[in-house]
């Protein structure tokens, strides 16, 4: 069973930083693709970014050149650092790792809230 704890969420003015990470553990070999997305209220979950694990990123077009995806593989833990903040990135993230015919697991998701 694959197992995801998220932290780092919590409330910081627009502008400002934060950085979340997730913590994998359980029978889950080399992590394929870490990712993070995001859900707002009254909005369907968002892709965020992702990472492989040969390195390669992808970011959402709303979060690219202030957020940042990376991954310690050797502690099976992933990071989103998220940089000048925006109201409109207020949002429960998750963490999501999968590997094709194997898994893909969801964290329990972190609140980010950012106040104008």
């Amino acid at each position: 069973q694959v197992q995801l704890v998220e932290s780092g969420g919590g409330l910081v003015q627009a502008g400002g930083s934060l950085r979340l990470s997730c913590e994998v553990s359980g029978r889950i070999g080399s992590i394929e693709v870490a990712a993070w997305y995001r859900q707002a209220p009254g909005k369907q979950r968002e892709f965020v970014a992702s990472a492989s694990y040969a390195g390669n990123t992808n970011y959402a077009d709303s979060v690219k050149g202030r957020f940042t995806i990376s991954r310690n593989n050797a502690k099976n833990t992933i990071y989103l650092q998220m940089n000048n903040l925006k109201p409109e990135d207020t949002a429960v993230y998750y963490c999501n790792v999968r590997r094709p015919n194997w898994y893909d697991s969801w964290g329990q998701g972190t609140q980010v809230t950012v106040s104008s």
